[in-house]
């Protein structure tokens, strides 16, 4: 289908809303008192920096809420305010942030319903008002939302959108989008429900396998086993990795994204040569601003003598995961937990280690003095940040 159209049919529709409903100031005031958080502004005023007794807190200069989140919750607010009594729905969670969300149920915003790993809009009535996450959503959703006559609200980050016009233009000159990214994260469903012929790559690892078929080839069966799932319908390796552009989930580590487009570049030049390289390679850049500034100053504070680094925020959210491979791949010892809730009892943390399940570690703040790392993912606000340094205070100057 031509997504293009589509999207602008659905944005001149008067059931459709890209923007505020005139109670931007309320609803900040409102946000202001929920989320920010009077010592983490004292943090930043001081170099980022807090000593209290035996503990040294190291703040990154980059973290917590993006522009692109305070706005999708922001409008979520208004949505509530502008329709008081109808019934509204959201696709997803509006970011990934447990404390958020659960804020957004308190003010009776149903969450669509997911039944074996299919979304369930069968409850959803025409005059229904529906809220298009921060990450956006796939042109299927949008299409049955269009139909059933909802009002939309849609809340997608301008730079998921960005990511989306890149992708069309891979479309529109018959290339195949090489994605970075999770192939069932919600950002990376609705990024290739605009693409046309598509390839979703985890990794430098998986981009390597990919670009030494196309140099070599290979067994055709092994490759499509391999992206199961993370590719398009009908997608053929031998024919659909000829002419290839690249764009990414917004949240991926930018210095990989950055790797993979070059790895795809030279792959490319090297086949067909520099005379007729333009015809077989797109690249736009598509590295969400906010995201590269959390990384960078991610990498800057790991250059910091550390005891240890505490990573916060959603446990299923991408760019909170990349913030704490940074730690880990300096070998500093690290814990990303969701919330303040996961600390104590007494010195004790549930966290998640890259890559596994929860686990429970005792005794985590070593004794003595100690200088804690701490970050945020663009999806945790600085209330939340706030209540994990209040913790971590009380358990080391009790």
């Amino acid at each position: 289908m031509d997504t293009k159209a589509f999207k602008r049919s659905l944005q001149q529709s008067e059931n459709y809303h890209r923007k505020g409903f005139g109670h931007g100031a309320e609803v900040m005031d409102a946000m202001t008192t929920e989320y920010q958080s009077g010592l983490v502004q004292e943090i930043r005023q001081n170099n980022y920096r807090l000593q209290r007794g035996e503990v040294t807190i190291h703040l990154a200069k980059a973290f917590g809420f993006c522009w692109g989140v305070e706005r999708a919750v922001a409008m979520a607010y208004e949505t509530r305010k502008h329709f008081p009594s109808d019934r509204i729905w959201i696709t997803n969670e509006i970011i990934h942030n447990p404390s958020v969300n659960e804020r957004l149920r308190e003010m009776e915003v149903g969450f669509i319903p997911v039944e074996k790993g299919e979304k369930d809009f069968s409850a959803i009535s025409t005059g229904d008002v529906v809220i298009l996450p921060a990450f956006g959503a796939s042109v299927s959703e949008m299409q049955i939302l269009n139909d059933k006559g909802c009002t939309i609200v849609d809340t997608t980050c301008p730079w998921v959108s960005k990511v989306w016009n890149s992708v069309e233009k891979h479309k529109k000159r018959d290339y195949t989008s090489i994605i970075h990214g999770k192939y069932n994260h919600e950002e990376t469903i609705a990024t290739s429900s605009f693409a046309g012929t598509y390839l979703v790559v985890l990794n430098l690892e998986q981009a390597n396998y990919v670009c030494d078929y196309i140099l070599r080839g290979g067994d055709k069966a092994e490759f499509l086993a391999k992206f199961k799932n993370a590719h398009s319908e009908g997608f053929d390796p031998d024919r659909d990795l000829e002419r290839v552009g690249i764009a990414n989930q917004t949240t991926m580590l930018k210095s990989e994204t950055e790797e993979i487009g070059k790895l795809f570049e030279r792959t490319l030049l090297k086949k067909y040569g520099p005379i007729e390289f333009n015809e077989h390679f797109m690249s736009f850049n598509t590295i969400c601003d906010a995201t590269q500034e959390r990384q960078d100053a991610m990498f800057e504070l790991v250059e910091e003598k550390l005891s240890l680094m505490v990573v916060i925020g959603g446990y299923n959210s991408s760019n909170t995961t990349h913030l704490q491979e940074i730690a880990v791949d300096r070998s500093i010892p690290s814990y990303h937990i969701d919330s303040a809730a996961r600390i104590g009892p007494g010195n004790r943390v549930e966290h998640k280690p890259l890559g596994e399940d929860l686990l429970v570690t005792e005794n985590w703040l070593p004794e003595g003095s100690i200088v804690v790392g701490v970050t945020s993912g663009a999806s945790t606000p600085d209330k939340v940040v706030e209540e994990v340094i209040e913790r971590i205070l009380a358990i080391k100057n009790h």
